[in-house]
């Protein structure tokens, strides 16, 4: 069977799991602040809730994508997306596909799943090792 011979790309799959994941979330900062992808609704001001998530989501972003100190990071941006849905999106509703914080329950536990797994392979954190 070829399935267990799969197990060695583990590393790299960790690796592309964090830079997809950074990558999205990046861009949800992106549109908040620099509306990039344009966006319907103006900025929000820089110390307003959603200006600080903003910021939040770009440094995130950039941190987890580079792969540098991904475990802290991932851990707070996981607290961070589980409290967004909360906020923004559970009181909405009870079903996330209908509420609109499907994502964000994603970005939770995607984070929640790198803050114990850590970087994967190609990571600044490793310095070019795999973990």
């Amino acid at each position: 069977m070829a399935l267990p011979r799969l197990s060695g790309y583990a590393p790299i799959a960790l690796a592309l799991l964090r830079v997809v994941s950074g990558l999205l979330f990046l861009e949800h900062g992106t549109q908040k602040l620099l509306n990039f992808p344009p966006r319907s609704m103006p900025a929000p001001e820089l110390l307003s809730l959603l200006g600080v998530q903003g910021v939040i989501e770009i440094v995130g972003g950039v941190l987890i994508i580079l792969g540098l100190f991904t475990r802290p990071t991932a851990f707070l941006l996981s607290g961070n997306m589980a409290v967004a849905y909360f906020m923004a999106h559970g009181s909405k509703n009870f079903f996330p596909a209908v509420n609109g914080g499907d994502a964000a329950i994603l970005f939770c536990f995607v984070f929640l799943y790198l803050a114990a797994a850590g970087p994967g392979a190609y990571s600044l954190d490793g310095r070019g090792r795999r973990f």
